[in-house]
């Protein structure tokens, strides 16, 4: 996928041994966002191709579903790790955090809800 720290953070890979973090991609590859487990975007990489000819707020609404969709994998993750460590499926019901099943079903959702095919099916070679 790339390296997605800014130029000149170097330290960046040292944080990320203390804070996990989490990155989801765009259907097509084209945006992709690494997020920190509440999905603050940490590095966004995005290819030329989707800034020209694309409504800024469309591109903004793509990064911020990315966003969404890294924090609810991250919460997913933070599921698994309670389940592991003992915590009662009572206490992880009242956590808020995704279940696999409906953590696959809102994905499919916002595949449906959001256009997120290309423009174009025409590319540069």
């Amino acid at each position: 996928m790339g390296d997605l720290d800014p130029p000149g953070e170097d330290d960046a890979g040292e944080d990320s041994e203390r804070w996990p973090t989490f990155t989801a991609a765009s259907v097509t590859g084209s945006i992709v966002v690494r997020t920190t487990e509440q999905g603050l975007p940490l590095g966004i990489r995005i290819e030329p191709s989707e800034l020209y000819g694309k409504d800024p707020m469309q591109l903004a609404g793509e990064v911020l579903r990315l966003c969404q969709r890294s924090a609810n994998r991250a919460g997913l993750e933070r599921r698994k790790q309670l389940e592991a460590a003992g915590i009662s499926a009572a206490s992880l019901a009242h956590s808020g955090l995704p279940t696999e099943a409906g953590l696959a079903r809102q994905e499919i959702v916002e595949e449906q809800d959001y256009d997120t095919e290309p423009q174009s099916w025409l590319r540069s070679i």
